[in-house]
């Protein structure tokens, strides 16, 4: 900041930095909420809309149907597993009787008991007659089973078909819609870049300086940050290359300009020293003296040796002695600051 501007001046100006900024963060905070709600202009299509219908219908509804199926047989061949362990288990309960039974028979060698043998013979073949029944059912079961099991398989397989087609087309589908989106959201920050940008090169000294400002980081905000967690996997070259090219026209702005600069200031240097000390801004003056540096051509000058008034460089009159007083005093000062009086055009003092 200047020294040469007043103090209320100096916490005016950055007073409408701090607006530029609060300015910006609405601007921010507005162009987020903008950016974010573009993809409802363009909503992505659904999976299930690229399905082959109604095929993929009937097959969704026919496995659904094959589960519950599967799931009935699956619970009633538990419960015959159950029962034909019960049924094999009485067999083999009344086959170790039947055996113990023989063996008594034989040590008592008693003939009466010629009909307890054939009872337990035929008590012994029905329950072997029911356990075969059992395992039958049982196979019958697991058979169905298999079969409802294989025509899942063959549903599925083809539903899979059905899906990785449609997964093909949606994911092209997505693509597009990403581009869509995409190419909408650039084609409301990049103007916006634009606009910032001729903004800085025409208005930035304006009197409305802190809403350009303001708007310049808005843009290169929603640009080279707001955008970026919305870009598609070739985005980074969209905006890789819209920085490089505006890289290449400020810098071809900023070259040009220092070449206007440098042939303005050695016009300046030619002329007379009064008519310089005429043309030269007052606070731009006392800015470039609190550095340290000549008002005219900005180089360094030692302001400390009394004996030095004039810039070795171009030969501007810096310093003077005030002829009322004798004070050394900027050439270009408006008051001596020993006596008050006022510097006549020529460089003296009345």
């Amino acid at each position: 900041m200047s020294r040469a501007l007043r103090w209320s001046e100096t916490w005016f100006r950055r007073g409408l930095w701090l607006l530029s900024l609060i300015f910006a963060s609405f601007l921010i905070g507005l162009g987020g909420l903008i950016v974010g709600d573009l993809p409802q202009t363009h909503p992505a299509p659904a999976f299930d809309s690229f399905l082959a219908q109604p095929e993929a219908g009937q097959l969704q509804q026919r496995l659904k149907s094959v589960e519950r199926e599967i799931t009935d047989l699956e619970e009633a061949l538990a419960r015959d597993r159950l029962l034909l362990e019960a049924a094999r288990n009485q067999t083999a309960a009344a086959r170790d009787n039947l055996s113990a039974w023989l063996q008594t028979r034989q040590t008592t060698s008693t003939a009466t008991r010629d009909p307890d043998l054939l009872t337990r013979t035929r008590d012994l073949e029905a329950l072997k007659r029911s356990e075969r029944d059992w395992e039958q059912r049982v196979e019958q079961q697991q058979q169905g089973v298999l079969a409802i099991n294989q025509r899942r398989s063959q549903d599925q397989r083809r539903l899979q078909v059905l899906q990785e087609q449609a997964q093909t087309r949606w994911q092209e589908s997505q693509r597009r819609n990403e581009l869509q989106v995409f190419l909408l959201r650039l084609a409301v920050t990049l103007p916006l870049l634009v606009i910032a940008g001729w903004l800085y090169l025409r208005r930035r000294h304006s009197a409305y300086w802190p809403f350009v400002w303001g708007f310049i980081f808005f843009a290169g905000f929603a640009f080279f940050v707001e955008l970026v967690p919305y870009l598609p996997s070739y985005g980074g070259y969209v905006r890789y290359g819209v920085g490089l090219l505006l890289t290449a026209v400020l810098g071809h702005y900023a070259i040009r300009a220092m070449r206007r600069y440098l042939e303005q200031q050695q016009a300046q240097e030619a002329l007379p020293d009064a008519q310089r000390r005429q043309q030269l801004d007052y606070e731009l003056t006392h800015t470039r003296l609190a550095k340290g540096l000549c008002p005219g051509c900005e180089r360094a000058i030692p302001l400390q040796d009394p004996q030095r008034n004039f810039c070795m460089h171009c030969g501007l009159k810096v310093f003077m002695p005030c002829t009322r007083c004798g004070v050394r005093m900027p050439a270009l000062a408006r008051f001596c600051p020993g006596c008050g009086s006022v510097p006549s055009a020529d460089g003296s003092t009345a």
